[in-house]
């Protein structure tokens, strides 16, 4: 099983035209956090694109492209790559351009995103949600498998007989499908053959096994080889020496960024009573020791048989010095043990 870190890159919002030092530290940071999981034997690191003023990730193929230059073995993914209002000709483009950087290592994670912003921020209709993804993935997929391009949809304007370039080191990008649990978007993950990634952002994860139960179906209807699916489970993440270190740092940034969410959504507050229900043993939070990481992760490999499991981490309110320490256990400590448990050699 795969194991890495993904993040949006919270940052405090500065609110300013120029001179945002706030989004400067925390670009090197993002650098050094994948420098770092690089040197400790983390399988990928991926970073989600956003357009709102409190996280700094809009365009994850630039910063992955900067990681590539320091890092030499992780797999470098978006999560996701919002392509509903992205153009997935300059999509691929991007991403085989971090490909060709990183001599193989590029991915792309895509979905139709969880926020709206970047809908009329690039002049798209809201109604045309679903629509939006459907032909643009359709498209991306073309470009990946096809050098010389002919395509007509209704979304983007037609292209006749067009060479799309650079082309990646590797024979295709891999595409990932990334989802909230959406029965549909499973299904067109698994009729399409696409690895999928499952956030469990809340609720039970055992709550998300009837999704995957539903992908491994649908996925040997359509005629795939179950030996080729891939599966990936992201969630929230925060690991220190001990239990209570880690919810002490992880509970004030995360429900300071659930409830300014929640606020928008509607949701009620989140208190520390029911923080600690979801760090629990079968909770959706990764928060803990590093036992409790093992035994967490070891539960879900017996939930899902995933393939990967992405930790999300919170990096806003969290000192820079902390997180780094929690890669540095889950790279050191926790990777190796799940590996040994479930007979994955270590690199």
């Amino acid at each position: 099983m795969e194991l890495g870190i993904s993040s949006f890159g919270e940052v405090a919002p500065a609110h300013v035209a120029g001179r945002d030092q706030a989004a400067a530290t925390r670009m090197q940071e993002l650098l050094a956090m994948a420098k770092l999981a690089d040197e400790v034997g983390l399988d990928v690191l991926a970073l989600g694109e956003h357009h709102r003023p409190d996280f700094i990730i809009s365009s994850p193929e630039v910063i992955l492209g900067a990681a590539a230059a320091v890092t030499k073995r992780i797999r470098l993914s978006s999560a996701v790559t919002v392509l509903s209002s992205a153009d997935p000709v300059r999509t691929f483009q991007n991403f085989a351009t971090v490909d060709l950087i990183s001599g193989g290592r590029a991915e792309i994670l895509a979905g139709r995103g969880s926020f709206i912003e970047s809908f009329p921020l690039f002049g798209y209709n809201l109604q045309d949600y679903d629509a939006l993804f459907v032909e643009k993935l359709n498209l991306l997929l073309k470009v990946n498998s096809e050098e010389v391009i002919n395509w007509q949809g209704k979304h983007r304007p037609s292209i006749a007989g067009k060479g799309v370039y650079p082309r990646p080191v590797q024979d295709k990008l891999p595409v990932w499908i990334g989802v909230g649990g959406t029965p549909a978007s499973v299904v067109r993950a698994a009729q399409l053959g696409l690895p999928l990634t499952i956030a469990i952002l809340g609720g039970a994860p055992a709550q998300y096994v009837s999704f995957t139960d539903l992908y491994r179906q649908t996925y040997g209807q359509a005629g795939h080889d179950a030996a080729q699916l891939q599966l990936a489970i992201n969630c929230h993440f925060h690991v220190a020496e001990t239990a209570k270190q880690a919810a002490d740092e992880f509970f004030p940034p995360y429900s300071q960024l659930m409830n300014r969410i929640g606020r928008e959504r509607g949701w009620s507050p989140m208190s520390r009573r029911q923080f600690d229900y979801l760090c629990g043993p079968e909770g959706p939070l990764l928060v803990g020791s590093p036992q409790d990481i093992i035994d967490k992760l070891l539960y879900q490999k017996r939930l899902f048989n995933n393939t990967r499991f992405l930790a999300q981490l919170v990096i806003e309110g969290i000192s820079h010095q902390s997180v780094l320490r929690a890669i540095e256990l889950f790279g050191q400590e926790v990777a190796p043990a799940v590996r040994a448990a479930i007979g994955v050699a270590v690199v």
